[in-house]
């Protein structure tokens, strides 16, 4: 008992040293995007709007960054284990080009189809306008946003939490104090309104991939740069990313007729439930996000070590971790939602429907303590399908169909969302639980891990 009471404390010692950069990292974005809005609502209504409904699709290439990372922290993690640098650096550099190539697309869909793109959600010949303007800055950069965003996992798998931290952490003071800048013409710059607020987003973008892609190529880091072509490497990198990639985005799609949900029960509910959803993610996105990331670098440099069983040991006890700090901070939310949302808005009804989501979202939280860590061990593994399964189902089953029966057919109204809500993390836990423990997981590592030994062997002889 003692002796796993030691393993335990290591472990968690270690989830610290490698979680609180990420966390850091996560609490500047959210901030970042929190200066965004605030700005934005200093010039109208509908720069408001455009700027939601350009964000919609802005989730793209964040989820093109986010799938394509989940190949790069999971090969690299891996490699990092079983001291592979070539494999390692190879994924990487692949990684890279690969989210580079995926970003041009969108880049001409900025450039020619960004209006039209908004005034299809209905919008208003202004906000469309607007949007449209927006939109094609975001789209002109999506290669370096998925570039900075895979650069950032991969420096994570290999265990170096603190330079993305440092990279992204400057980039966002960068973007925060632009936007601020070029959107209300402070200083010396000219007041550009909506279009300075995504031209400060273009060029803290750039910056923060020339950033990454130079630190990965420069001997500060562990990694490098190795733009070999591996068949091998390039079906690995892609067969983990796409569930990944499919995973946010059914999350992403879900948004669209949720939101119309909400709207049958006024403006102000669903002004609520984005006044709740911008609190939980405030306060306990660094937490849920770094224990996912951590356990996906432990799990994978345990794994790559060929110690299997160790790592579903050290997954048990970042789950213990993750769990009891995500209920502990539910607590702070179920308890705090009055005076937490009082920050965010004055008026009555929008109020008090967002206390009821910002509780409805606390007392989801340990669902969240459970979901994250486990589906981090997963993809460490390279199963990027059992978080896909598992939120897909909670998504489309609860979230959008168990709260629509029980609040409209049911006619439970709002509490019937609420249920649908918890419902849905619940069913996430259950998914990603069961695929942890009764899945194949460390048997998909270890063929992945053979394929490439592989296929390196010719180059070590």
């Amino acid at each position: 008992m003692e002796l796993f009471g030691r393993r335990v404390g290591s472990v968690w010692r270690r989830a610290a040293g490698l979680g609180w950069p990420v966390a850091v990292q996560h609490t500047f974005t959210t901030l970042m995007r929190t200066v965004d809005i605030i700005v934005t609502g200093l010039f109208s209504p509908a720069a408001v709007a455009a700027v939601g409904l350009a964000d919609l699709y802005a989730q793209l290439p964040l989820r093109v960054g986010l799938g394509l990372g989940a190949g790069a922290i999971t090969l690299s993690s891996q490699d990092t284990g079983r001291d592979a640098e070539v494999s390692r650096d190879r994924a990487i550099t692949l990684a890279l080009v690969i989210g580079a190539l995926c970003g041009l697309p969108l880049v001409a869909v900025g450039l020619f189809h960004g209006r039209p793109l908004i005034a299809l959600l209905g919008a208003e010949r202004e906000v469309a306008r607007l949007g449209g303007l927006y939109l094609t800055l975001v789209f002109g950069v999506a290669p370096m946003r998925i570039v900075g965003l895979v650069g950032a996992r991969a420096l994570q798998g290999a265990g170096d939490t603190r330079t993305p931290m440092v990279l992204n952490g400057g980039v966002n003071l960068v973007n925060a104090g632009l936007t601020v800048a070029l959107g209300l013409g402070i200083w010396q710059f000219p007041r550009m309104g909506i279009v300075g607020v995504g031209l400060a987003t273009a060029i803290s973008r750039t910056i923060e991939a020339a950033l990454v892609t130079a630190a990965i190529a420069t001997p500060r880091t562990a990694l490098s740069l190795e733009p070999t072509w591996d068949t091998t490497v390039a079906r690995q990198v892609v067969s983990v990313s796409l569930p990944s990639f499919a995973e946010g985005m059914s999350t992403s799609i879900a948004n669209f007729p949720f939101n119309s949900l909400l709207l049958l029960f006024g403006t102000e509910a669903n002004a609520a439930y984005h006044i709740g959803r911008r609190v939980y993610q405030q306060l306990t996105g660094p937490l849920y996000r770094s224990a996912s990331t951590v356990t996906s670098i432990i799990v994978g440099q345990a794994l790559g070590e060929g110690k299997a069983a160790e790592a579903r040991r050290d997954a048990v006890s970042l789950l213990v971790l993750s769990f009891a700090l995500l209920t502990a901070a539910g607590a702070v939310m179920f308890l705090g939602a009055e005076r937490i949302v009082a920050v965010f808005t004055n008026d009555p009804a929008t109020r008090r429907h967002a206390v009821a989501f910002t509780r409805v979202f606390a007392v989801s939280m340990p669902f969240f303590g459970v979901f994250f860590p486990l589906a981090g061990a997963l993809r460490g593994a390279g199963d990027t399908r059992t978080p896909f399964y598992a939120r897909l189902a909670g998504t489309f089953v609860f979230l959008l169909g168990a709260s629509y029966v029980l609040a409209v057919p049911l006619g439970y109204g709002l509490v019937g969302v609420y249920v649908g809500m918890v419902l849905s993390y619940a069913c996430w836990a259950v998914i990603v639980a069961a695929g942890f423990y009764w899945g194949g997981w460390a048997d998909t590592a270890a063929s992945m891990i053979a394929e490439r030994e592989e296929e390196s062997e010719p180059e070590g002889e």
